[in-house]
């Protein structure tokens, strides 16, 4: 008989502005560093399932932004599909972190790649994350020029 599939979702967890950084946390069980994820409940949306991991393995409050794929592998012999959504997390923290976590850093994107414990997740984040921050940057350029606009307009 086929082995069902592990569901999970998590999240690239961004704080901060024109210089952000990403959420890593550790685990308790293994002392291992990754993005925070967690399987879905049984009837749980995916998205809904991340940003519920995001906040009690973070500690802060997260808004869900755009899908940004998925990452899949063997766990206990069985396949494993993690689906990552970008998370805007709320500057302090609303709540305690789980007991499952031992500490959550903040991290930039090269650190916090250099920090997880797998390659696969790393390679994930590394390749996600230059396309994040890229169009980050772009949207912060964009930003001054429309407020000039809008001040214009006001002006009138």
């Amino acid at each position: 008989m086929a082995r069902k599939t592990i569901m999970a979702a998590g999240g690239i967890v961004l704080r901060g502005g024109t210089r952000p950084r990403i959420a890593v946390v550790q685990r308790s069980k293994d002392d291992a560093w990754v993005l925070p994820r967690g399987k879905l409940k049984r009837t749980e949306n995916p998205a809904a399932g991340a940003r519920r991991e995001a906040v009690e393995e973070t500690g802060h409050r997260v808004k869900v932004r755009e899908f940004l794929g998925a990452i899949t592998y063997r766990a206990r012999g069985r396949p494993k599909v993690v689906q990552f959504w970008r998370m805007q997390a709320y500057e302090r923290p609303s709540r305690d972190i789980m007991k499952d976590i031992v500490a959550v850093e903040w991290l930039t994107l090269a650190a916090a790649v250099r920090r997880l414990s797998y390659p696969l997740e790393k390679l994930f984040l590394k390749n996600i994350g230059r396309r994040l921050l890229k169009r980050r940057r772009k949207a912060a350029r964009k930003k001054p020029a429309r407020r000039r606009k809008t001040a214009a307009r006001r002006a009138r």
